[in-house]
């Protein structure tokens, strides 16, 4: 029943849906997190600490953060496998181009298959850099974000690469809330216009957030 469900379109669709929600909410409590950057080193450096601690003492140390990464490691595998999956099925029922030179797409729905890869190679370098610090800039520091946030965002390829990523979670956010909520039937033609203007605004407060971060550090507001 499992192969049949993952078979169908609709079951791909409902697991980028899911797996989509779950990644979203853990932006959520990740950009709170990186918010603290701006309280000082004492607030986020604290906050990395207890994250390890987590579920103790019924968690030993260390656990609840590889759970949540498992999780989040079986969502992203889920969303691109099924993306990737529902693109080439698409390609394959309309092998020709439409005739239609003008795109009835909007610009996010458009540039949603690029932005996953953006944010595909985003995730394995901000992991390198931030969690393992293997190509971190500076002197990484286990259990010390903010010198480590400093660092990257203290070169102008770190902010680059942030910035372009986050610009394409933002657009990635906008179209694919509204889309996760069509398949989960939480649409409808009195929510629709609701649905869209919460996946804008969730969109544009993530987005801006998780900016705001090297620009803290361009400015000299986090140093």
């Amino acid at each position: 029943m499992a192969r049949t469900v993952w078979d169908s379109t609709v079951g791909k669709k409902t697991v980028m849906a899911v797996s989509g929600v779950i990644m979203l909410l853990y932006l959520v409590v990740h950009l709170y997190g990186n918010l603290k950057v701006f309280f000082g080193p004492q607030a986020i450096d604290d906050y990395a600490v207890w994250l390890r601690d987590v579920g103790q003492p019924f968690m030993p140390h260390m656990w609840t953060i590889w759970l949540v990464r498992a999780v989040l490691v079986a969502a992203v595998v889920a969303h691109a496998v099924s993306a990737y999956q529902l693109s080439r099925r698409d390609i394959k029922a309309r092998p020709s181009k439409y005739v239609h030179k003008k795109p009835r797409a909007t610009y996010a729905t458009r540039t949603m298959r690029w932005g996953g890869v953006i944010l595909g190679l985003f995730i394995v370098w901000h992991i390198l850099d931030l969690t393992t610090g293997t190509v971190h800039p500076g002197g990484f520091q286990d259990v010390h974000p903010y010198e480590n946030i400093v660092d990257t965002f203290s070169t102008w390829y770190g902010n680059v690469i942030y910035i372009v990523a986050m610009l394409a979670l933002g657009l990635h956010i906008r179209h694919g809330f509204w889309s996760a909520a069509q398949t989960l039937g939480v649409g409808s033609r009195t929510r629709d216009r609701a649905l869209k203007t919460v996946a804008n605004v969730l969109a544009l407060l993530l987005t801006a957030g998780f900016i705001s971060i090297p620009v803290g550090v361009m400015t000299g507001v986090v140093s």
